[in-house]
């Protein structure tokens, strides 16, 4: 099965009841687990920050991030939530502070933002926790992801990058599909996609390209307020999309060997055709292509495959208007 991601990141709006709702929503599109983000303003910013899109009333940045906290029983309780609904509990974390919270609270793995994926110091702290690391892509080169790969391979922490581009909403030509096969290539390990484009069918195509993580920002209404809102999708979407990529799944686990086809043998004999012909002929009648027709079912007459053999023979005997033709109808 593919392993999917639904991103809520602030969509909770700092509500800790708006949190718990987002994993019941979740839990019923069937995705694989439901990711968080675990701000702490006084570790990971200050009054010097400034808003990537200006979307709220608070007067700073570190103010926002400051709003978006919750405690760690809250933390707790959310992942107690997903415990219950079957969903994999993931928060991102973005500084040292978090990643201790976020080991109280117990993470099976960790997510690292396409911001932090340069941040050896955070990079460190996950690495300590000998934990896997899923790696966004979104606005890293490939000479600074060699550079973090190599930090992690040199800690044995066991990691999977996927290819992200930093926009929102993402436009189909900023998708980077191609990525995905460089990634495979390079680095030799899982890869995925993590998407902004508010669509289906980035993440639809993705799968096909064998992306085998996929991440997406989910939301209840794309009209609320939020720096993600117009980059995600909405729970029907959701819903709709993990059947499709889970469908696609199962079809890239089982190929189809062409050179086999006897499964098809009773069909064939439905679907395949008899050759006939289109008027009455006399004997001895030689026949041309404008004498023949094709007509159901298969094996009441010659292949219509080898019609050229029956082109320039005579009839031994007379045959009506859409009579099937035989072997034993030619000299």
């Amino acid at each position: 099965m593919i392993f999917t991601i639904a991103e809520i990141a602030q969509a909770h709006e700092g509500s800790i009841a708006l949190a718990h709702k987002y994993i019941d929503a979740v839990a019923k599109t069937g995705c694989s687990a439901i990711k968080f983000q675990t701000h702490i303003a006084s570790a990971e910013s200050s009054i010097h920050e400034p808003f990537r899109i200006r979307f709220s009333e608070d007067k700073t940045r570190f103010d926002y991030w400051k709003r978006m906290e919750f405690s760690l029983e809250q933390w707790k309780e959310l992942k107690q939530h997903c415990d219950d609904v079957g969903l994999e509990f993931m928060s991102s974390p973005f500084s040292n502070k978090a990643v201790d919270l976020l080991e109280e609270v117990g993470v099976k793995r960790y997510k690292v933002g396409s911001g932090e994926v340069n941040n050896f110091v955070l990079l460190e702290k996950i690495a300590q926790t000998g934990k896997p690391v899923i790696v966004s892509s979104g606005m890293s080169s490939f000479e600074e992801l060699d550079a973090t790969v190599q930090f992690l391979k040199e800690r044995n922490v066991a990691y999977s990058i996927l290819q992200c581009t930093t926009s929102y909403p993402t436009k189909p030509i900023q998708f980077g599909l191609n990525v995905l096969q460089e990634l495979k290539d390079k680095y030799n390990v899982p890869v995925g996609f993590s998407d902004h484009s508010s669509t289906i069918e980035a993440c639809i195509s993705a799968t096909a390209l064998g992306a085998e993580i996929l991440e997406f920002h989910v939301v209840f209404d794309k009209n609320s307020k939020g720096p993600d809102a117009t980059s995600s999708l909405t729970f029907d979407e959701v819903s709709m999309l993990v059947k499709a990529v889970n469908n696609i799944d199962i079809a890239l686990k089982n190929p189809i060997d062409k050179n086999d086809n006897s499964q098809f043998s009773d069909l064939k004999q439905i679907f395949e055709k008899s050759l006939a012909i289109n008027k009455d002929l006399p004997k001895g009648h030689v026949l041309s292509f404008s004498d023949l027709e094709t007509k159901k079912p298969k094996g009441f007459g010659i292949l219509a495959s080898n019609y050229q053999k029956v082109i320039g023979k005579k009839l031994k005997k007379d045959l009506q208007q859409w009579s099937f033709l035989n072997e034993t109808d030619i000299t």
